[in-house]
């Protein structure tokens, strides 16, 4: 019969795919003002383990408390920098050593299951309305978008966070042996 874990057996499960997992990741949020969606990116954030979060231009900072009523205290667990101007942002990232990939439609973006996430990379989120800016668009080192087959044109922005951040941990994953 099914059981779930104790918390015990999860904490042992969550330090053994820590052990396995070398790349560090990366995000930015720019200009996400909803504090339920700044609680989620920080809760997703630290499940994943991101290694450094820079938010730019408007974004709400965790320390909102509708932020933190969703985050849970996660936001202690993930290196976070105060809002600056996105290309700022961007240009951390990349002095940091990441490969800074939006997450956003554009003419050139690639589906995300084929990007490259395999690596050091740094996502970028842009705003629950308008999306990245054109100058953060600029900066970046390229763009991919969330497949959809539904009638909805995009996702809420701390969904299509997860999904992206998951999907970097998963290309990481699907490289180790078979135990």
């Amino acid at each position: 019969m099914r059981r779930q874990l104790r918390p015990t057996d999860v904490k042992r499960l969550n330090r053994t795919w820590r052990r396995n997992t070398g790349n560090r990741l990366g995000l930015i949020v720019e200009s996400v003002t909803g504090p339920f969606n700044i609680g989620s990116i920080f809760r997703s954030a630290a499940a994943f383990g991101v290694d450094e979060l820079w938010l730019a231009g408007n974004a709400t900072p965790p320390t909102n408390p509708k932020a933190g009523k969703t985050a849970l205290g996660t936001e202690r667990l993930v290196t976070w920098h105060e809002a600056v101007p996105a290309t700022e942002a961007v240009k951390a990232a990349k002095e940091a050593g990441f490969t800074v990939l939006a997450i956003e439609l554009t003419a050139e973006a690639v589906p995300l299951h084929r990007a490259d996430l395999g690596r050091d990379v740094c996502l970028v989120v842009g705003s629950e309305d308008h999306g990245c800016s054109p100058a953060l668009l600029d900066a970046v080192d390229g763009a991919c978008y969330i497949p959809q087959v539904g009638r909805v044109g995009s996702f809420n922005v701390a969904v299509a966070a997860a999904i992206a951040l998951a999907e970097a941990r998963r290309q990481e994953w699907q490289k180790l042996p078979d135990s």
